[in-house]
């Protein structure tokens, strides 16, 4: 009887497990996609590789694999914005590289003849790169491309980079608070040699060479400017925050003090006439200023007088208070920024806008991809707070929708392509430093699919409007007008170990999911509205 009764228990547990294997095999392999079809996007990368080989002469390898392995998947009522979003991954994917070292990123097409092993990296677009990639499935790509900063041979200073904030907004992302933690003693000794290097310490604050904020030939020049003590204040900010993780209230404290210190110290370059941050130099008759050390203490200081789209870098960082808002009225300024490719990079009422240079690369006036992007961030960071007078999503869906339309480039045959490049006539749309390369007949691909700023992070962060954070709380407050689309789907998002669907239907007759705003985590709804607006959950445990 007694053998009888194990033989049964034995075959009882045998068939409980054969019955439980396929579901545990469905748990641990997850379907990326909850909601959409990823081979309803592939004629997206079809056509980009048909236009690449008709623009440059490649023949691209298939970018779809990679695609469809790594990114969300985005669809929307506005094709605009859905293509771009997928042509932006797309010119993404040809800057991965995987490394004997880890993975690298690129701005440039990747070097491999190269001796340095880094394949011609660049630090200054890398908060951009690290941006876009803390939502690819793939973790390793923006861990491993993090800790290559680390590598003095690296050149992680050879521009100005927030690097300890960028190592934030990835684990804001991916919840890994080990990376952070991990990458501290590196963080510090960085933000270390920046003020051993840059920071006048009569002023209180860095100095720094205008073509290593990555923004030659500007009106304002040199000098005391707030791409760099902005990345300063920042991250100062996030290495006070890992030191928290990490139980180290000592340098918590210091860091939280310099982060408080350069905060008000970017008050020496709020010009209160114009009511705009402007960069702060020693006075020239010239107008141009440019010295490439600290200045005498005791010389006569003044502000530029002249508001430069650089103004708007310390909202990405929360920096100013509630009253300088008044700077984003120059935004859409038909004498301020206004552009219908993107805004001007200096006011269009200085009268050394656009001054001639021969140079490729100016900052006096275009439109720079690299710029517009520190502002769509920035600019969300302000409608994300306190409700503003200002300006408002409405603004911000218009500064989105001029960057898409700027994305483009027409050929020789008249046919008109997506395309990124270097910087473009915010007026006509012309790529200019294509057109003059051109003309020059040498170097014709030297911006072609140019990684030097941020698309998809944005659209997630801004528009969608997911808000990362570092506890369990999943935010959205879209800043997409309500009245701009009638649905949209993100599908695949990894976030803290999930994978989140979120999807607008305003009918809830085109995905049959229900009207309104809904997010879903591993396929499982988590909260729903019935119209577009900022929604809350928390994430399953």
């Amino acid at each position: 009887m007694r053998i009888k009764f194990f033989s049964s228990c034995f075959l009882l547990v045998f068939l409980l497990s054969v019955l439980w294997m396929p579901c545990a095999f469905a748990q641990q392999q997850k379907p990326a996609y909850a909601l959409l079809t990823p081979a309803n996007y592939r004629h997206y990368t079809t056509q980009f590789a048909a236009d690449e080989k008709e623009a440059t002469g490649n023949v691209p390898a298939d970018a779809w694999p990679w695609m469809a392995a790594n990114i969300p998947l985005f669809e929307a009522s506005n094709k605009q914005f859905e293509q771009t979003y997928y042509f932006r991954w797309y010119a993404f994917s040809k800057h991965v590289v995987e490394a004997r070292s880890g993975f690298i990123i690129t701005e440039w097409m990747p070097k491999p003849e190269r001796p340095d092993g880094f394949f011609g990296a660049l630090p200054d677009a890398a908060p951009f790169h690290l941006g876009e990639a803390r939502w690819l499935r793939n973790p390793r790509i923006a861990a491993e491309y993090a800790r290559l900063w680390l590598q003095p041979e690296a050149g992680p200073r050879k521009y100005s980079f927030p690097l300890a904030d960028s190592v934030r907004n990835v684990v804001l992302a991916t919840g890994n608070r080990a990376l952070g933690e991990q990458m501290l003693p590196g963080l510090i000794e960085n933000y270390k040699a920046w003020e051993g290097s840059n920071l006048d310490a009569s002023v209180g604050l860095y100095w720094q060479i205008d073509t290593r904020d990555a923004m030659e030939k500007s009106i304002s020049g040199d000098g005391y400017r707030t791409p760099l003590n902005s990345y300063q204040s920042a991250d100062a900010a996030a290495i006070a925050e890992f030191a928290a993780l990490a139980g180290d209230a000592t340098t918590a404290r210091e860091f939280a003090a310099k982060s408080a210190a350069l905060r008000r110290n970017l008050e020496k370059l709020w010009n209160p006439r114009d009511g705009f941050y402007e960069s702060m130099s020693p006075a020239s008759e010239s107008g141009i200023r440019k010295q490439k050390k600290f200045i005498d203490p005791g010389t006569q200081l003044q502000l530029s007088g002249t508001r430069e789209l650089v103004g708007y870098i310390p909202w990405q960082f929360g920096i100013p208070s509630a009253d300088h808002a008044v700077a984003w009225k120059q935004l859409f300024d038909p004498q301020g920024f206004a552009g219908k490719y993107g805004p001007t990079t200096a006011e269009r009422r200085s009268p050394r806008f656009r001054f001639h240079s021969s140079d490729q690369c100016t900052w006096n006036g275009p439109a720079w991809p690299f710029a517009t992007t520190q502002t769509l961030l920035g600019l969300a960071h302000l409608l994300n707070g306190a409700p503003e007078s200002v300006i408002g999503a409405r603004e911000y869906y218009q500064l989105f929708s001029n960057y898409v339309l700027s994305q483009h480039l027409q050929l020789p045959s008249g046919r008109t392509i997506d395309w990124i490049d270097e910087d473009l006539d915010a007026d006509t749309g012309e790529w200019i430093a294509k057109r003059m390369l051109v003309e020059k007949n040498k170097q014709v691909g030297r911006g072609s699919y140019y990684n030097h700023s941020g698309f998809a992070d944005p659209l997630i962060t801004g528009l969608i409007g997911l808000r990362p954070r570092l506890d369990h709380r999943i935010v959205l407050h879209p800043l997409l007008p309500a009245d701009a689309w009638t649905y949209f789907a993100l599908d695949g998002l990894p976030y803290h170990g999930h994978l989140l669907t979120i999807v607008y239907d305003k009918t809830g007759r085109h995905y049959h999911r229900g009207r309104g705003l809904a997010i879903f985590a591993d396929g499982r709804k988590l909260a729903r509205r019935p119209t577009l607006g900022p929604l809350e959950a928390n994430l399953p445990r």
